[in-house]
């Protein structure tokens, strides 16, 4: 057996930091020289600039200096040790002449760029608008490397059949496709058993998938990278959610190129899949941000307890902040399970009553309000000064607020704009109100693998099982105002994530139209809200913000 039968590609699933050029780099080589054996090393897509990098990659400067980080790192393989994938970003002229930018693969050895091969199919949907910010590449051509035909098709290339084909007729004998692919729910085994899975079976040839890891604004990326050999069966899986570097072991037999068997990882079922979601991105979202911790609200309901549990498995329970801020409204079972749920997280609990605030607003108010009847507006004032008290805490010592309204209260405005809505981060933003009591039930009674905080459990049963009330006015109860979450969100899921009209939702499930029609009102009038809510970890295929992006000032409705 030669050189040129066998070879060792190292799969580097690793986080990223967008912008950070030097330090993306410096990871890269930290990589490279732990595998000093190896012929190839791969890295995800855009690993020097970082993914996405959204408008960020219109800065000129940007592209300059990844183009001379990128010569810096070819010319550091000219020690004989492994090549390099390298994604990055190239500026160059288009057809016509004028400047563009483009999402590359370079392929670095022996001290020099070998090839660069340019994105062709940019993503334009949901969550990506790569066609905003990069021009299309050619249909690009397979690269010819120490005796093996490469086909390099970057994410979206890999997730339709034609760039894969193309390369096939081209006579490719491997098809290696960096990617940054955001975590979806259920989207680990869609990539590998329907997608990826497609492209083998359609080129008969043996195929990698790489992802990143860590979080990114509203995305999280969950690794779950794989080798698909030949004939389709698996011939390594990566683990989810942390960073491994995969040695695989290649062979060129008489029916071409195969992978040797490595280990199969165990991807996370649900809810703990949704639950590391949530880890991951409010982790690398305050530390990238550098911020020292985080402030909340924690009321003795569920979102706010799950919400603590969450930011204490994160970032530790020294980390987080929990302030309870009773009003006349505040009854005595929400403090104790308010200080029941700090307690059994072992995190900082301090209590603020907003008593005298409420009542010197009150004053302040009286002739305004003179003859008109309390109503919502009363409510929305305890709220509002629960968020002043809280915002106060994070100006005067640094942590960040965290917001804990979950998807089916912001799906219909049951929030409160510049109250329980202020804050810097939501990790329930995408989550509906029943993923919140899977979640809750599911943390404790489990230890999160990612987390800093192994305890359990982390709440009073009493805040999963009482009924959900926001409590600003006597025995106010949700469901007062909403349906059954059960149902509402059977609603929401079909307006939102399905698009489905109010007739669908209807003939589906045979609830009461007019209720249907209510829901479909509030939605859509709650728009304004959610414009001006913070980014939260997106865990669906249609979160608000980046996802779903309604008009605010509309007149359509299907009800």
């Amino acid at each position: 057996m030669t050189a040129a039968d066998h070879l060792s590609i190292v799969l580097a699933q690793m986080t990223q930091v967008v912008g950070d050029l030097a330090a993306n780099a410096d990871a890269m080589r930290a990589v490279r020289a732990r595998h000093p054996g190896a012929d190839l090393i791969l890295y995800p897509e855009l690993q020097l600039i970082g993914y996405p990098p959204e408008d960020l990659v219109l800065k000129p400067a940007l592209a300059d200096r990844a183009a001379a980080m990128l010569a810096e790192l070819a010319a550091e393989t000219a020690d004989g040790g492994p090549a390099m994938l390298v994604g990055s970003v190239e500026r160059a002229k288009n057809a016509d002449g004028g400047d563009a930018l483009y999402n590359i693969v370079a392929l670095l050895d022996g001290g020099r760029i070998v090839a660069v091969r340019r994105k062709h199919e940019l993503p334009n949907y949901g969550t990506f608008d790569e066609k905003r910010v990069f021009a299309p590449g050619a249909l690009p051509d397979i690269v010819e490397w120490r005796g093996i035909k490469l086909g390099l098709p970057i994410c979206e290339d890999g997730w339709l059949p034609k760039v894969s084909a193309h390369l096939a007729a081209q006579g490719a004998e491997l098809l290696i496709s960096v990617n940054g692919s955001p975590y979806e729910i259920d989207k680990d085994e869609r990539r590998l058993t329907q997608v990826f899975a497609g492209r083998v079976a359609e080129t008969g040839l043996p195929l990698i998938f790489l992802n990143r890891i860590g979080g990114q604004d509203e995305l999280v990326f969950d690794g779950c990278s794989f080798v698909l050999n030949g004939d389709g069966t698996t011939a390594h899986r990566l683990t989810d959610w942390e960073a491994e570097e995969r040695v695989t072991r290649w062979v060129k037999g008489a029916d071409g190129w195969a992978c040797a068997a490595g280990a199969i990882a165990a991807w996370e079922a649900h809810p703990a899949d949704i639950y590391s979601a949530m880890i991951v991105s409010l982790r690398d979202y305050v530390e990238r941000n550098r911020f020292p911790g985080v402030v909340l609200g924690l009321s003795g309901g569920i979102d706010s307890a799950i919400c603590a549990a969450i930011a204490a498995d994160a970032l530790g329970p020294d980390k987080v902040w929990c302030v309870m801020m009773p009003s006349r409204f505040t009854s005595q079972a929400s403090l104790d399970d308010a200080a029941g749920c700090a307690a059994m997280i072992g995190c900082r609990l301090d209590t603020i009553s907003i008593v005298p605030a409420v009542e010197a607003f009150d004053t302040m108010l009286a002739g305004s309000f003179a003859d008109v009847e309390v109503d919502i507006t009363e409510e929305n004032v305890q709220s509002r000064i629960r968020g002043v008290t809280l915002m106060a805490l994070s100006n005067k010592f640094g942590p960040m607020l965290l917001t804990t309204g979950n998807k089916s209260e912001m799906s219909v405005g049951y929030a409160t704009i510049y109250g329980d809505m202020a804050g810097g981060y939501n990790p329930l933003k995408d989550a509906y109100k029943m993923t919140v009591f899977a979640i809750a039930k599911w943390r404790n009674a489990n230890v999160p693998r990612l987390s800093r905080n192994p305890v359990t459990p982390v709440m009073p049963d009493a805040i999963i099982t009482k009924p959900p009330s926001a409590e600003l006015r006597p025995d106010q109860k949700d469901e007062d105002s909403l349906p059954a979450y059960a149902d509402l969100d059977r609603m929401l899921h079909m307006l939102v994530e399905e698009e489905a009209s109010v007739d669908d939702v209807v003939a589906k499930y045979g609830f009461a139209r007019d209720a249907v029609v209510r829901i479909e009102r509030l939605l859509m009038l709650a728009e304004y809200k959610r414009r001006q809510a913070p980014p939260g970890v997106k865990l669906s295929t249609r979160n608000f913000g980046r996802d779903r992006r309604y008009p605010i000032t509309h007149g359509f409705r299907t009800g």
